[in-house]
C-alpha cells in the first residue's frame, strides 16, 4: 500500500489510527478525512486532511483520485446509542457510505479496504457467555443491523469481485486520547475521566453488566495486524471476532479503587442497558489468532494504571 485514506478520522478510533498508520507508512501517505467535525491539532498538522461526506460518492472519488489512494479504511459510522435516536441517519452513513467506499475501491482497483465491524452484530440467539465466530446474528439496534449487513456486503465484494476487504468486530474500545462518540460501552471510558476529575461516577448500566473490552493500544495493533496479514491465508474476511478482556462495571470500579481508594460509583441505568444486555460478555477469537496471529497485550489492571496516569497528567495541566 502506498496511499491510505481514513474515512471518519476524527472519531475515537480513527484519530489514533491515523497517527499510528502515519508512523508506519509516513505522514504524507495517510490521508485523514471527516464530514464536518474538526480534527485534533496533531492529526491536522501531521499530514494531509480532507473534508467530504462519505455518502457523496463523487466527493469520495475525487479525493481518492487526488491522492492516488490504493487503500481505504472506513471508520465512518453512527454508533449504537446515537443510532437508536436517528436510525435512518445511521443506515444512510453506515450502509450507503460503505457501498460508496466499496464501489470506488472496486472501480479504481484498489489494493485493500478495511471495514471495521462490532460486537453490536450480536443479539438474541447469540450465546451470551462467549460469542462464537460463527453464530446467530440478530442485533437489536440499527447500528448492529448495519454492521451485520456490512459484513455480508463486504464478503460479497470479496467473492464477487476479488476485492481485498477485511474487517474485525471491535469490542468496547477504551482510550485516554479521544472521548467516545455515542456508543453503549462509553461508560468504560467516562468512568476514568470522572474518577480523576470528581472522584466519583454515575453509570448508565448496572454494576453486573459484563462486556468484552479492549484498550486502544491493542485496538490499533489488531487493526494494523489484520491490514498487514497475508490475504491468501485468511479464511474469514470481514467478520473476525477479536477479544482482549471481559469485565463487569463492578470489576472496573474495583480496579480503579485499587489506585484511588476514595473513588465511589452509583448506578442509574437508562435505555442503553437493554442494548448492553443483548451483547455477549466475551467473544471466541480463535479464528483471528489462527489466521493472522492476533494476541492482546493489556489486562484490566494494566489498562487502569495507564489510563489514570495519562488522564491525571492531563487534568493537572488543565486539559480536561
Amino acid at each position: 500500500m502506498k496511499k491510505i485514506l481514513i474515512v471518519g478520522a476524527v472519531g475515537q478510533i480513527g484519530s489514533e489510527l491515523t497517527m499510528e498508520l502515519r508512523r508506519i507508512y509516513g505522514n504524507d501517505n495517510v490521508i485523514a478525512s471527516t464530514r464536518k467535525s474538526p480534527p485534533s491539532e496533531t492529526v491536522a498538522k501531521s499530514g494531509p486532511f480532507e473534508y467530504f461526506d462519505v455518502v457523496n460518492k463523487q466527493a469520495l472519488e475525487t479525493v481518492c483520485k487526488k491522492h492516488n489512494v490504493d487503500c481505504i479504511v472506513n471508520m465512518a459510522a453512527i454508533l449504537s446509542a446515537v443510532g437508536e435516536q436517528n436510525p435512518m441517519m445511521a443506515w444512510d452513513i453506515n450502509m450507503n457510505g460503505l457501498f460508496n467506499v466499496l464501489e470506488v475501491a472496486r472501480e479504481m482497483k484498489m489494493e485493500q479496504v478495511l471495514v471495521p465491524s462490532s460486537i453490536a452484530v450480536f443479539g438474541p440467539g447469540t450465546p451470551l457467555d462467549c460469542a462464537p465466530q460463527e453464530t446467530v446474528l440478530k442485533p437489536s439496534t440499527m447500528y448492529g443491523v448495519t454492521k451485520v449487513a456490512g459484513e455480508l456486503v463486504a464478503d460479497y465484494y470479496v467473492k464477487k469481485y476479488g476485492l481485498d476487504v477485511r474487517g474485525l468486530r471491535y469490542p468496547g474500545i477504551i482510550s485516554n486520547e479521544t472521548l467516545p462518540g455515542g456508543g453503549t460501552t462509553d461508560y468504560a471510558v467516562a468512568i476514568y475521566y470522572d474518577a480523576v476529575k470528581y472522584g466519583k461516577y454515575t453509570c448508565f448500566v448496572k454494576e453486573d453488566t459484563r462486556l468484552p473490552m479492549m484498550y486502544m493500544p491493542d485496538c490499533l495493533k489488531a487493526t494494523v495486524d489484520l491490514m498487514q496479514a497475508d490475504f491468501s491465508k485468511l479464511k474469514h474476511h470481514s467478520d473476525f471476532n477479536v477479544g482482549a478482556m471481559s469485565f463487569s462495571v463492578k470489576d472496573l470500579a474495583d480496579s480503579i479503587k485499587k489506585y484511588m481508594p476514595g473513588f465511589t460509583i452509583d448506578y442509574k441505568p437508562d435505555f442503553r442497558q437493554a442494548i448492553a444486555d443483548s451483547w455477549p460478555d466475551a467473544v471466541d477469537d480463535k479464528a483471528a489468532r489462527e489466521e493472522w496471529g492476533w494476541k492482546p497485550s493489556f489486562d484490566l489492571d494494566m489498562m487502569t494504571q495507564d489510563m489514570l496516569k495519562v488522564i491525571g497528567e492531563k487534568h493537572k495541566k488543565g486539559l480536561i
